[in-house]
């Protein structure tokens, strides 16, 4: 049990290492891309913004301001009110399999997962890891039990075991009890083992909407 804080404290070091790491080279290595993905965004729909910013829910459940690239329409949180009996997921979450509000550049970004990329900021603020459960809304933390809200006790990650087992296919429940397993048993391997399958899992296009 003694070496258990220093072992913690290992790993916590050694993640936020490679997190540094990880996002400073992939903000590098993607900024061609992402440059030709902001000139179709805007070529797309010229009043909107290329980059979307939205308040999540962190871990001690403080807030932060995640960025993406946006795949929706300038007026999509406006038109959520009138699709929510839509909502093909249960639990505290939203997700519809051809959400109207999503553009046509933004359902190819979604698809490949590029839409993701500006959250390495959020990494490198620390704000968020490579791995670990995605970071909430206020509304979904609003409805969380005591139990959803274990998932707040860790650092929100850009990719994590939902997203390798299922993505958009899985339900609230199934999601919350694959990232207690991944709290449970995290680790420097386990990590790594993830961001590969993520890398396979986007390069197949899998289950992502």
């Amino acid at each position: 049990m003694r070496n258990e804080p220093r072992k913690s404290n290992l790993y916590a070091s050694l993640k936020r290492g490679i997190d540094v790491i990880g996002a400073i080279v992939g903000l590098i290595a993607f900024s061609p891309l992402l440059l030709i993905v902001a000139i179709l965004i805007k070529w797309e729909e010229p009043k909107g913004t290329v980059f979307f910013r939205q308040t999540r829910i962190g871990k001690d459940e403080k807030p932060f301001r995640m960025y993406k690239l946006r795949s929706m329409y300038a007026d999509a949180e406006e038109r959520l009110k009138d699709l929510l009996d839509k909502n093909e997921i249960s639990g505290a979450m939203f997700k519809m399999r051809n959400d109207p509000r999503v553009t046509k550049v933004g359902k190819f970004i979604r698809k490949t997962s590029i839409d993701e990329l500006p959250q390495l900021i959020n990494v490198l603020r620390g704000e968020m890891s490579l791995v670990g459960p995605r970071p909430p809304l206020a509304r979904e933390v609003a409805e969380y039990t005591e139990q959803d809200k274990k998932r707040l006790s860790v650092t929100p990650g850009c990719t994590g075991l939902w997203q390798i087992n299922g993505r958009n296919n899985l339900c609230f429940k199934e999601m919350v009890e694959l990232d207690m397993v991944y709290i449970e048993h995290r680790n420097l391997l386990f990590d790594i083992k993830i961001m590969l399958k993520t890398v396979r899992a986007i390069v197949a296009a899998q289950d992502a909407y």
